[in-house]
């Protein structure tokens, strides 16, 4: 609905009853297939600098501005140096199956005032990559700054180049809202960035299908999903679509 002002200028809808969020705290995020733990090098360094190894060819840290590390002792020092902040909190992402921890994520740029948030920092070593753990743990993450802290908009940034983030994104039903050329400089490269974004007003409809995707009946003896995620967002998109016309 266009609104305009007593000058006859287009305006914003009004949010009238809007109180400030809280951070998120440094607390556990509990799934069925993963646990998330706020990021503890003492804890954590050691099963994560195991996980990250793995990817032997280094393709974790291209689009990231750290890495790749020479060995643990560098590792657990970036951890230490950059890990235990409250912007950006990080949380290790650890595999209920085993106890250890296989990745890494964070919140950043938190601006609790207007209710705007980002996840990034992602580490999702070759251990965590297309599993369940993996989305359940992204999934973990949207239902508390929706459901628990009252977020009105949850942000995901990479370089436009990034395509395996980019289809991430795009699975987990974040909408594509356009690029920022040069937006900065890494690694002694010009960065292009690539905004998403998903709002309050489209959460309920990911969260059911984010639930019924995490659901036990949606896979196989073996493990396999039945459905896909990005089939159980589409016709969720489609009816609210609908309810907006």
């Amino acid at each position: 609905m266009t609104r305009t002002n007593e000058l006859g200028q287009l305006i914003g809808e009004p949010v009238p009853d809007w109180q400030q969020c809280e951070a998120p705290s440094r607390s556990i995020l509990r799934g069925r297939s993963c646990i998330l733990e706020p990021a503890d090098p003492d804890r954590h360094a050691e099963s994560l600098w195991e996980a990250v190894k793995a990817d032997s060819e280094g393709r974790l840290w291209t689009y990231l501005p750290y890495g790749p590390f020479a060995d643990f002792n560098e590792y657990r020092d970036w951890m230490v140096a950059t890990c235990l902040a409250a912007d950006p909190l990080f949380l290790a992402i650890v595999e209920r199956q085993s106890g250890r921890a296989i990745g890494l994520a964070s919140y950043l740029r938190i601006v609790p005032q207007v209710g705007v948030i980002e996840v990034g920092h992602l580490q999702f070593s070759p251990g965590l990559q297309r599993t369940t753990a993996a989305t359940e743990a992204m999934y973990l993450m949207m239902h508390r700054v929706f459901e628990e802290l009252g977020y009105r908009r949850y942000e995901w940034k990479c370089d436009a180049l990034n395509r395996t983030s980019r289809r991430a994104a795009e699975r987990l039903g974040f909408r594509f809202e356009g690029v920022f050329r040069q937006a900065t400089l890494y690694k002694g490269r010009s960065r292009d960035t690539a905004w998403y974004s998903i709002l309050d007003s489209e959460w309920p409809a990911l969260d059911a299908s984010f639930q019924n995707w995490l659901s036990p009946e949606n896979f196989d003896a073996d493990g396999r999903q039945i459905a896909a995620l990005s089939n159980l967002h589409f016709p969720a998109r489609a009816a609210e679509e609908t309810l907006r016309k």
